[in-house]
């Protein structure tokens, strides 16, 4: 491999900066920047009003920005849209679809419009077929599919050309929870040969496909890392526990006021019945986790379970928006 083609595959694949974007007196980014390496699959998160879509919008050539750029694959969104657009699958959250047209049909248009014609037309359609797993449903009209299966018509169209970029918008909105495995592990087998970039609000979700989080928040990049980094970045500060005592709610209650950590919600108990009560709690940090063991031996508590998940995607997200709701 020549030296210049080392540089182009290690270079990142988007790569943005000071990218400002505002509706009227409403500033959706203020100067934000990232960057996403080739062969990743980075999880997009932050709350609704956020910011996410107006980024990823801009990204995709759909809004210009303001202020800051953009690059696709070393390419100027603003000033290559039509290039930056032949690099990109988009599979919006909306996903619009025409409900009377087959899903042959469908893909015929959608490679047409991309200028595919012929033999190399209907080899890409046969190979988004074969990815996507659409084979059972190649010849009903799309509004007989399920949602599951429009979604991977969706995607389906977003692979035709087979782009280096993949821009997923809240893929598994809508579907049921098996339809929500399949579409996972669809992703992350793309995972494995392309570049992609996935929005979604089930944080469980992001944490079980990407490999990095970038996470937006009014408008503001509020964390951007390998997703165990920010994990252990974050154990030095909340922690979620699940504790489980051999007593009453008002027991664990006085237990954990004892100990420090906030009671959160009850939890099923792990014996059921009476005799055991269980809650999910957030501690400051791991003394506060390793009082409330300290604690059930003083008042002479059976402690049945303690089992801290310091590092949870979800603990991570509730510590930032926390954080960053008091510094505004």
């Amino acid at each position: 491999m020549s030296s210049s083609a080392a540089a182009a595959d290690s270079a990142p694949v988007v790569q943005v900066a000071g990218l400002v974007k505002s509706f009227g007196e409403v500033a959706a980014l203020r100067g934000i920047g990232f960057s996403v390496p080739r062969g990743c699959v980075a999880g997009f998160l932050g709350p609704n009003g956020a910011g996410k879509s107006t980024a990823i919008r801009i990204l995709a050539g759909y809004l210009a920005a303001d202020a800051g750029s953009a690059r696709v694959c070393g390419l100027d969104v603003a000033v290559e849209p039509l290039e930056v657009k032949r690099r990109i699958g988009y599979l919006p959250e909306n996903n619009p679809l025409w409900l009377d047209m087959d899903v042959a049909g469908f893909l015929r248009f959608a490679a047409d419009s991309r200028g595919m014609r012929g033999a190399a037309a209907r080899a890409a359609i046969a190979r988004v077929i074969e990815q996507t797993g659409l084979q059972p449903v190649w010849r009903r009209t799309l509004g007989e599919c399920s949602k599951g299966f429009r979604q991977r018509a969706g995607l389906a169209q977003a692979l035709l050309h087979d782009p280096e970029l993949l821009i997923l918008d809240e893929p598994t909105n809508g579907l049921d929870p098996l339809q929500v495995v399949e579409m996972r592990a669809l992703v992350r087998d793309l995972g494995r040969r392309k570049t992609v970039i996935l929005t979604s609000h089930v944080l469980p979700e992001v944490e079980a496909i990407a490999d990095r989080v970038i996470v937006i928040h009014q408008g503001r990049i509020v964390a951007d890392g390998a997703l165990a980094e920010l994990g252990r970045a974050d154990a030095q500060g909340a922690v979620r526990v699940r504790v489980a005592i051999r007593g009453s709610e008002r027991d664990l209650r006085a237990l954990l006021a004892a100990a420090g950590p906030r009671w959160l919600e009850r939890a099923a108990a792990p014996l059921g019945g009476d005799a055991a009560c269980a809650a999910w709690a957030e501690a400051a940090g791991a003394e506060q986790v390793a009082g409330i063991a300290a604690a059930a031996a003083a008042q002479g508590v059976p402690l049945l379970e303690l089992a801290p998940q310091a590092g949870s995607l979800e603990a991570l997200f509730r510590g930032l928006m926390r954080n960053e709701g008091a510094a505004a």
